[in-house]
């Protein structure tokens, strides 16, 4: 059979919209390793950045490409949703999966989404009407044209951060309770790179890294790159358990990464008692902590971070993307000296360095207290949608914080997570099913993530939000598989 035998049907429909088919798209797996399911996401990934799957291109049923492939319904499921939280693909209910079309213009909250679509998805910083960003943007700029030496701006500062921009992380930093020297301070270009950084200059293809059981999805999309091996480790209402953890441990594992405050997807907040077990207990089994605390600045008084506790094993990681803007992509770490010069040149050997422009103005931003000023909207902003949110699903389980972007819907029966993500998704609300999240063979909890933040406004928040309160309170339709 050859790989690619495509069918590419242009048919005006009755609303003049114009029907795509695809068929026999069959990913050649001999050469790849690991689970199949992410050999099939990762052959779909380089089969569309190579050209040989065009946007708009519709892929195989689930079944067919099981069938083609040798493998389980379930597995190709899971390939299509990784590949779909990787940006690649989206799924239509009644339609099927397609390639996604190119990027939209800056301001559309749902990439690659069908007209109309309310995107819950995606865990987006929610605007706020009067932050004013653009202005301040603007006289921050002007002020630095002003200055004489704004061209060593355009040069290549250490791969760390020039010093003055790890001078300001140490003071975000500090913000957090973290006690932080400069030297110890490296800029990144987000936290997503710095996650890069860290895994890749610190571990080896193979080790093990833990996880929450329900864990960030970037952090899989990371350990697939860089041929890490992940494990869950279980959870309660209050995060990671200490006694999992303890458990984990004794399987040789190289480090932790988890999300204490804010997590993702549940909203938990690790109480500070859990903290120093977590701590000790890596301390004692020589496992390296790489914390992620990206929305730690959004809750008003957060328990000290993890790394507080262990501060010779801890990488703490946070930035300004989801508290202050997205597109100024800076990030800070704080490592123990030790690890300073290995993740500098996981930095050098990714990005070279964080773009030292956008670094200029978060550092400015941070001095002259503009950047906590956004936070404290955007924290305000957090709270009022989450009020909204309990005024519509409070009648159902939720699991929420005031000051998160998202919150955890846990399904009344019959409904399953995937089961439910499409029925939504049909009646136009995207959110993101539990297996999204996943780490290893655990059952998958009938629940989605709801995010609250990239409607533009209440308006659509609330129409989406309704909608799924709607779905909640209606038996699924006959036609719908529930098992």
């Amino acid at each position: 059979m050859p790989q690619y035998e495509a069918t590419i049907l242009l048919t005006p429909s009755a609303s003049n919209q114009y029907i795509v088919t695809m068929t026999m798209w069959t990913p050649d797996l001999r050469t790849r390793r690991g689970p199949r399911y992410l050999a099939i996401a990762d052959a779909l990934a380089d089969d569309v950045a190579a050209g040989r799957l065009r946007p708009g291109g519709r892929l195989p049923t689930h079944r067919d490409l099981a069938e083609r492939l040798g493998v389980t319904v379930g597995t190709v499921s899971r390939a299509y949703a990784e590949a779909a939280h990787r940006g690649i693909v989206s799924g239509e209910v009644g339609r099927g999966s397609f390639v996604r079309n190119e990027a939209p213009e800056y301001g559309v909250p749902a990439a690659g989404a069908p007209h109309g679509l309310i995107d819950l998805s995606v865990n987006h910083p929610p605007p706020t009407k009067d932050e004013a960003r653009g202005e301040r943007l603007a006289r921050t700029l002007a002020a630095l044209a002003r200055r004489s030496d704004l061209a060593r701006l355009l040069g290549y500062p250490p791969e760390a951060g020039a010093p003055e921009h790890r001078a300001a992380g140490a003071a975000w930093i500090a913000r957090a309770g973290l006690k932080a020297a400069p030297e110890n301070v490296l800029v990144s270009s987000g936290g997503q790179h710095g996650m890069t950084a860290v895994f890749a200059a610190l571990l080896r293809p193979g080790d093990l890294v833990l996880t929450e059981a329900l864990t960030y999805p970037g952090m899989k999309a990371l350990a697939s790159l860089l041929h890490l091996r992940l494990l869950g480790v279980a959870m309660d209402e209050h995060g990671l358990r200490p006694d999992a953890f303890a458990d984990a441990c004794r399987g040789g594992a190289k480090a932790l990464y988890c999300v204490p405050t804010l997590q993702n997807p549940t909203t938990a907040v690790m109480p500070e008692g859990r903290r120093k077990e977590i701590a000790a207990l890596a301390r004692a089994h020589g496992v390296t902590i790489v914390e992620d605390d990206v929305h730690g600045r959004l809750h008003e008084d957060p328990p000290p971070p993890i790394a507080a506790f262990a501060p010779e094993r801890s990488v703490y990681l946070t930035g300004t993307a989801k508290s202050v803007a997205p597109g100024l992509r800076i990030g800070f770490m704080l490592a123990p000296p030790a690890m300073v010069p290995r993740i500098a040149a996981g930095i050098r050997a990714t990005t070279w360095m964080a773009a030292p422009l956008m670094a200029e103005i978060v550092s400015r931003w941070i001095k002259d207290g503009t950047a906590e000023q956004i936070v404290n909207r955007k924290r305000q902003e957090a709270a009022a949608r989450q009020r909204l949110a309990a005024s519509i699903l409070g009648r159902f389980s939720t699991r929420s914080h005031p000051a998160a972007y998202h919150l955890w819907l846990p399904l009344p029966d019959p409904w399953r997570s995937e089961t439910f993500a499409e029925e939504a998704r049909r009646r136009g609300v995207a959110v993101t099913p539990a297996q999204a999240f996943m780490v290893g063979r655990i059952a998958t909890p009938h629940a989605v993530r709801v995010c609250l933040g990239a409607p533009a406004d209440q308006k659509p928040l609330e129409k989406g939000l309704r909608i799924l309160a709607g779905i909640l309170e209606a038996a699924p339709h006959a036609d719908i598989a529930i098992v």
